[in-house]
């Protein structure tokens, strides 16, 4: 275990705002930041009923500014997808794998790179909104 010892009490912490204005540090409070392990998730959350398999690698290295994502279509192939400021795109053809050799481009959304990728999740993703537009007109007609 741990322990640290620190020269001001817990009281004295909570009462300096000074940090929290200052926006360089507000930057370490996660309020500007952007994650990218977060947004991984995020992605897979908002896509994974559209394809057969969907997690953000536990292998290749997260961090503030790059995640990777493995994906498998309903097709069965496999992609390793790489998430930065850049957008999306496939860095290899395989789980938890990065090829620097290979040259895609980058997809501005998921829902972009998969439709190029995947016949299959285009027609899934076209009917989930088919139904949901669907819904949304019985709602407004009611």
């Amino acid at each position: 275990m741990l322990i640290m010892e620190t020269n001001c009490s817990p009281m004295e912490l909570s009462n300096n705002t000074e940090f929290e204005e200052d926006s360089d540090y507000r930057d370490f409070e996660g309020t500007d930041v952007k994650d990218m392990r977060l947004e991984a998730e995020a992605v897979v959350n908002d896509v994974l009923f559209a394809v057969s398999n969907m997690f953000v690698s536990k292998t290749l290295p997260c961090a503030e500014d790059v995640a990777y994502i493995n994906v498998e279509t309903r097709e069965r192939n496999r992609y390793c997808l790489e998430l930065t400021e850049a957008g999306l795109r496939v860095v290899a053809y395989d789980f938890d794998q990065a090829d620097d050799r290979l040259q895609t481009p980058y997809h501005e959304t998921v829902y972009s790179l998969l439709d190029s990728l995947s016949p299959a999740y285009r027609e899934v993703f076209g009917n989930a909104l088919l139904q949901r537009l669907e819904a949304l007109k019985k709602d407004s007609q009611s």
